[in-house]
């Protein structure tokens, strides 16, 4: 099929005004949320502190932004919503943009598809208000307002009707409208934001509220993510502040052990501008690499500062996507940034983990039968000397003889309690450590814990001084396909380097000649396939630093305890000192948790004492 006749040279024509329009609406009107994003940022560009949003029917009938910002004079408005038009830059230098908009496309754009009504006042001047309906615009009137400006957007894509087919439903749309202002919402911690829902038949339904707040701004920043985000959020994110050659990262990265299923918690600015970027996002990721498996993403919330010229912010119509003039510098610094404060966050896990631990120990409300008076739990606390006589009595025979948990010889004197993970008091089901702390308990996974102690030892071997080897006495002849042979020794140079010694051995067997010192006695065959499935499942996408700690991480599992070995109660407690020394000891290598800490509260609330 062929757009024209054959043989009949085409005609190149001026678009109209109003074509010229509708086509920059496409690109930068693309749904309601779009126009939402563009009115609140003018509101921003404006110095407005308070700016609310209401919508009907997820934006599609009615868009209006109401700000207390600068405002604008009557004979500012024509030229508001003519195209290009703008109080954001000069046109002189368009590399140095400090504000959110600056193309001057929005307001035009919006009434070229839809029907347009600015009301302003700007200080020391009379209020006006000018309407553009389908790229039409009326006269500028008086109007009766107070300083600032509203903006109202109503039958969105009425003069482009073939657009609306592709919107969601009602309800999708309202919510991309809820994210946006989320994330304006947290670029802005200082200034307030109220989004509401309206209709002709019920009152006015309040979907998003963040009051300004005070003080400097990473006590702004805290308040508003815990609003936006949760507490879960901010009680188990670390704070960021780092800054290298001219650039600064601020804002709050999640604890590995709060990771999530999705990258919805993944939030990154560039001087205040929301944006969605490759280069940083996958950053991000790079970053988390080492703590984190496969299916799970971090959660962050950053702010990457820079003088404006080192960053083009004009590369796509909608301002979402930028472009670094030193990519690797920015890369870089989120990368070390996150890795530094990960590290000075010890053995710290999220307390998420308590709270699902919490929850899957409370039982299943039984059903009860009605009672004439409530049943109180609540009772005095006895003695510990009382309660060891208690259970002494109520024990039956041969109970001291047959523990089903291996228990240390002594009690733990009061001292050893008050360590970040206390002092161990059994090992059950030969893996897990409990371990008494000054206030609760601690549950340590001892393999998991142990495997990440390992890799730990083994990154920093790397980094200092090698893996120290050792010597098989008889090398470990191990069978492989040709494809798997060949894929090991095209790498033999690099495993050399982590203490794993291979050549050839004739047809496609390797002879295994040593292996790394610190994981002991192993199987060379079992640790060569651990190596080939990292590889596999890591593909060509990463580079050789990544593949080598990938390795060195399912190494590590071969050199921990084992589930199923026991442990003396001096050998419990070497491992949790260890812990508290190693940084990333509260996640194993894959993100999972290696300790659970239930508070004595917590577990007192279990059991209807509190």
């Amino acid at each position: 099929m062929t757009l024209h006749a054959p043989n009949i040279r085409p005609i190149i024509r001026p678009l109209d005004e109003s074509a010229i329009n509708r086509i920059a609406a496409g690109e930068v009107v693309e749904r309601p949320a779009s126009a939402v994003k563009e009115l609140v940022e003018n509101a921003l560009d404006a110095g407005a502190r308070r700016i609310a949003v209401d919508y009907a029917a997820g934006g599609k009938l009615l868009i209006r932004v109401t700000d207390d910002g600068c405002g604008m004079t009557p004979e500012d408005l024509p030229l508001a919503v003519a195209r290009h038009a703008t109080s954001k830059i000069d046109g002189s230098d368009l590399l140095n943009i400090r504000s959110f908009g600056f193309r001057g496309e929005a307001l035009a754009s919006l009434g070229s598809v839809g029907r347009l009504t600015l009301t302003s006042r700007a200080e020391g001047h009379d209020g006006a208000a000018l309407t553009v309906s389908g790229g039409r615009m009326g006269p500028v009137r008086p109007a009766a307002a107070v300083r600032g400006t509203v903006i109202e957007l109503r039958d969105l894509f009425y003069a482009t009707p073939a657009r609306l087919k592709f919107l969601r439903t009602d309800r999708a749309e309202a919510q991309a409208i809820a994210e946006v202002m989320k994330r304006l919402a947290m670029a802005e911690p200082q200034v307030g934001f109220t989004l509401s829902e309206v209709s002709e038949t019920e009152a006015p339904r309040t979907i998003f509220r963040a009051d300004p707040l005070s003080g400097d701004f990473f006590e702004a920043l805290h308040g508003r993510l815990s609003s936006v985000l949760g507490r879960d959020f901010i009680e188990n994110a670390l704070k960021i502040d780092v800054e290298r050659d001219g650039m600064r990262l601020s804002g709050y990265a999640a604890l590995p052990t709060y990771s999530r299923g999705s990258s919805v918690q993944q939030f990154v600015f560039v001087n205040g501008r929301p944006v969605l970027d490759r280069t940083l996002l996958g950053a991000l990721r790079v970053a988390y690499y080492d703590f984190l498996s496969r299916d799970r993403h971090p959660a962050a919330v950053l702010n990457l500062i820079c003088d404006p010229e080192r960053v083009d912010v004009n590369v796509h119509p909608a301002k979402s996507e930028v472009r670094f003039r030193e990519p690797e510098a920015a890369r870089s610094l989120i990368i070390t940034g996150l890795r530094t404060a990960l590290s000075g966050a010890g053995h710290r896990a999220s307390s998420t983990v308590a709270d699902a631990t919490l929850a899957a120990m409370r039982p299943e409300p039984a059903a009860q039968p009605a009672l004439a008076y409530p049943r109180v739990y609540q009772m005095d606390r006895p003695s510990q000397a009382s309660l060891s006589r208690s259970f002494a009595y109520q024990a039956p025979p041969g109970f001291a003889e047959a523990p089903t948990a291996r228990v240390a010889d002594a009690t733990p004197a009061p001292e050893e309690t008050q360590h970040p993970l206390g002092a161990a008091r059994a090992q059950v089901h030969e893996n897990y450590i409990i371990a008494q702390t000054a206030t609760g308990m601690v549950i340590v996974d001892q393999h998991a814990a142990h495997e990440r102690l390992v890799y730990e030892r083994l990154k920093r071997q790397m980094a200092e001084t090698g893996i120290k080897a050792q010597a098989l006495l008889i090398p470990e002849i191990v069978e492989l396909s040709a494809s798997d042979a060949s894929r090991l020794l095209e790498i033999a140079g690099d495993l050399t380097a982590l203490g794993l010694t291979i050549e050839p051995f004739g047809g496609h067997a390797i002879a295994v000649r040593e292996t790394p010192a610190i994981l002991g006695n192993v199987s060379a065959a079992a640790l060569l396939r651990d190596v080939l499935d990292e590889l596999a499942d890591l593909g060509q996408s990463q580079s050789l630093q990544s593949k080598m700690e990938a390795i060195l991480s399912r190494m590590a599992c071969h050199g921990s305890i084992r589930s199923g070995r026991q442990m003396r109660a001096e050998e419990m407690n070497a491992l949790l000192r260890e812990m508290e020394a190693t940084p990333h000891s509260g996640q194993c290598n894959h993100g999972r948790p290696t300790y659970v800490e239930l508070k004595l509260h917590d577990i007192e609330r279990l059991f209807g004492r509190r």
